[in-house]
């Protein structure tokens, strides 16, 4: 059977390919074996077990979710970069809905520090700069950010939307002028 070239690294990848086809929840290393014409087994002495595999797949989930974000911010201040920030997001989300799945994977402490999770942070707290916020407001920013970000994106790929008379563009488009104008104008404690 075809196991050359068979590594961690393209485990991790076509694990995350099948996230995006079938679900997250639906990627088992069996389902791997399947896909690579290899025995389980075989595959254990490239992965530990289905939670390491699991792991592997939010970790490069969240790395190519950071590296869009980043490229899709750079040179870019104020409303324009919550815009672009926010549109990378969704965009990932939806090209890529297993691996967003992943993304939201529990991760142990010592793997999320590894984790590209630091990188989104700081990415959020760059465009926060535009709004002149300070801690404790920053943080409290951050988190309305991602709540409002992650809350649409899982209400719109449910398919949650589908049957509203307002097109989703439209609403995500009021959210991001509401989120601009909210940071904009940040209530005093």
């Amino acid at each position: 059977m075809a196991r050359a070239g068979v590594t961690a690294e393209r485990l991790t990848l076509a694990a995350a390919e099948l996230a995006d086809e079938v679900g997250f929840g639906e990627v088992t290393v069996a389902a791997l074996a399947r896909r690579f014409g290899v025995r389980e087994a075989s595959l254990y002495s490239h992965i530990r077990n289905a939670r390491d595999l699991r792991t592997r797949v939010a970790l490069l989930a969240l790395a190519e979710l950071a590296d869009t974000v980043a490229d899709a911010i750079a040179g870019r201040a104020g409303k324009d970069a919550l815009v672009a920030f926010a549109g990378a997001y969704r965009d990932y989300a939806k090209r890529h809905p297993g691996r967003y799945t992943a993304a939201r994977l529990e991760l142990d402490p010592e793997t999320a520090a590894r984790s590209a999770g630091r990188r989104h942070s700081d990415m959020t707290r760059a465009i926060l700069r535009g709004y002149a916020l300070e801690e404790p407001d920053q943080t409290d920013a951050v988190r309305m950010l991602g709540s409002v970000f992650h809350g649409f994106v899982s209400l719109e790929t449910s398919g949650a939307f589908a049957h509203h008379p307002r097109e989703a563009d439209a609403s995500w488009s009021r959210t991001l002028d509401a989120l601009d104008s909210a940071l904009r104008n940040w209530p005093a404690p």
